[in-house]
């Protein structure tokens, strides 16, 4: 149920999931509970950001279906983006997927780009013009963003941190900067976790999994809400800050983590 909550927060919140479910079972010394709890919990947050985005979703699956209507034109452009974003992280996602499991999962590399990402997030927050919208994305802009989405493969990198940072210095808006960022990380999440569906189906404790597959998912959908209404107030220095502390707070306790 921890790890559910966990990874429910961190996925969209721009601190880096993976750093999270690293650093604290080693640090508390909790059990690995195993690659079926790991696709459920990834499956829970997908429908976290699916319940939060089902109207946006709506809109943009009847431009599909409705392909002739030149009033969803740029909802068809939307689609593409999305779409066009998600190609380099799922080729980097089956390319690299080993190495990230092993090269990628040391505690000091998780501290360095937790503290980098933290700074490279405050200064396009803080230097980024803020005046576009998500319909103002342009292929290149999605394609960029889809390349920085595949390096979120290295813990305490982040998908919605990297994402997000480089949709601020492209110069969206707070707020559709964060929307892209969700809605590009449901293709890859629904790939990833139905890739290894066949786990769930495996493994004997199906209620521990439907245990953290609702704590993620409402934990998923919770993270997205404060976000949303946390930029408008805060911009992303809350999360910058946090960033930097948790980095630093490993570097001073290494042996911990090992």
């Amino acid at each position: 149920m921890m790890l559910g909550v966990i990874q429910g927060l961190t996925e969209f919140l721009p601190v880096s999931s993976s750093a999270h479910l690293i650093l604290l079972p080693r640090y508390f010394g909790w059990v690995d509970p195993g690659l079926a709890f790991d696709v459920a919990l990834h499956l829970g947050t997908l429908l976290g950001v699916l319940i939060y985005f089902r109207e946006e979703l709506g809109v943009l699956l009847k431009s599909i279906l409705f392909y002739k209507e030149a009033a969803r034109a740029s909802d068809r452009v939307l689609v593409g983006n999305i779409i066009l974003a998600t190609i380099p992280g799922a080729l980097a996602g089956l390319l690299l997927e080993h190495r990230a499991e092993s090269t990628f999962r040391s505690p000091l590399l998780i501290a360095y780009t937790l503290i980098v990402m933290g700074a490279l997030l405050w200064l396009a927050d803080h230097f980024g013009k803020g005046t576009k919208g998500i319909k103002d994305i342009t292929f290149r802009t999605a394609l960029v963003l889809g390349v920085a989405q595949s390096l979120a493969l290295i813990p305490g990198v982040s998908r919605s941190g990297i994402t997000i940072t480089l949709g601020l210095a492209f110069g969206l808006e707070r707020k559709a900067a964060a929307r892209f960022s969700f809605l590009m990380s449901i293709p890859i999440i629904a790939g990833a976790g139905l890739l290894k569906a066949k786990a769930i189906w495996l493994t004997p404790d199906k209620m521990a999994l439907a245990a953290g597959f609702a704590a993620s998912a409402l934990a998923g959908f919770f993270a997205i809400w404060i976000l949303m209404r946390c930029v408008e107030r805060y911009r992303y220095t809350p999360f910058a800050v946090y960033r930097w502390a948790l980095g630093l707070f490993v570097l001073l306790n290494l042996s911990h983590f090992e």
